[in-house]
């Protein structure tokens, strides 16, 4: 099974992707999607298009999503939720079943400590996949992701289907 680990953010959107065979886990790719200052729809737009890129050319088979958290900036927690809900789209619209999972439960997957730092996220990556080097953050964050959903799909919730090309209709 191919993952696509996607941890949302409106300036960087980090994506992984890895393989699982058996019990055997095997690093695709990563990196991020980079969004410049501006407008919210453009922003959305590029996350949008660089997700696309990164589906069409590594063919995962199924989406992990970091949840939004709540902090006190309700418009910094407003422009994150958007922004994760651009990513579950270019799943979605590329024909992805889409799982999501709490930072709670990624760390838990990957570290074995829930509370564990982002240096320590991007050391067990980097153990777990045989890289030659940490990933940078966000990168780290969305290939702890994909590998929580390997190592257990059960703590996540499948939230979408992905239907393919097929559009609705609005009536």
């Amino acid at each position: 099974m191919r993952i696509l680990g996607i941890d949302p953010g409106l300036r960087v959107t980090g994506f992984g992707v890895i393989d699982k065979r058996g019990a055997r886990l095997s690093y695709v790719t990563s990196g991020c999607v980079r969004t410049p200052a501006g407008e919210l729809a453009a922003r959305l737009k590029v996350i949008l298009e660089g997700l696309a890129q990164v589906i069409a050319s590594s063919a995962p088979q199924v989406a992990a999503v970091e949840k939004v958290f709540v902090n006190a900036n309700p418009q910094s927690t407003l422009a994150l939720g958007q922004a994760r809900g651009t990513a579950i789209c270019a799943a979605v619209v590329a024909g992805l079943a889409v799982a999501e999972y709490t930072a709670l439960q990624v760390k838990q997957a990957v570290v074995g400590n829930g509370h564990a730092s982002k240096e320590q996220v991007q050391h067990m990556v980097r153990r777990l996949l045989d890289l030659p080097g940490d990933p940078s953050s966000d990168a780290a964050d969305a290939l702890a992701c994909a590998i929580c959903h390997a190592h257990g799909a059960s703590l996540g919730k499948l939230v979408l289907r992905g239907r393919g090309r097929k559009r609705g209709r609005i009536v």
